[in-house]
């Protein structure tokens, strides 16, 4: 059974930093990319980060040059380093891996920036 386990959200001041950990385990097999969506409240979820073998990584242009997607393979997990945090990151974060057989997300994390 697949699972994206996802940690580290919470309640920050704006200007902050947070790091959210995505912790996948089971069999998933090939995978075409990987990464982080954002979704508010009656809101759309739109693509934060997201990484494809050969192709980098991607950011949404509100995040470029604050957030940072890694990944350690070894540990089969996935980060989100995010800094000068704004009150309107406030989401609910999901990992997400999109796999050749199917698309896998995990349960999602709630981050809260405070003005």
């Amino acid at each position: 059974q697949v699972q994206l386990v996802e940690s580290g959200g919470g309640l920050v001041q704006s200007g902050g930093s947070l790091t959210l950990s995505c912790a996948v385990s089971g069999s998933i097999g090939s995978i075409n990319n990987m990464g982080w969506y954002r979704q508010g409240s009656g809101q759309h979820r739109d693509m934060v980060a997201s990484f494809a073998w050969g192709g980098g990584t991607q950011y949404a242009d509100s995040v470029k040059g604050r957030f940072t997607f890694s990944r350690d393979n070894a540990k089969n997990t996935m980060y989100l380093q995010m800094n000068s945090l704004k009150p309107e990151d406030t989401n609910v974060y999901y990992c997400y891996v999109d796999a050749v057989r199917r698309h896998y997300w995990g349960q999602g994390t709630q981050v809260t920036v405070s003005t």
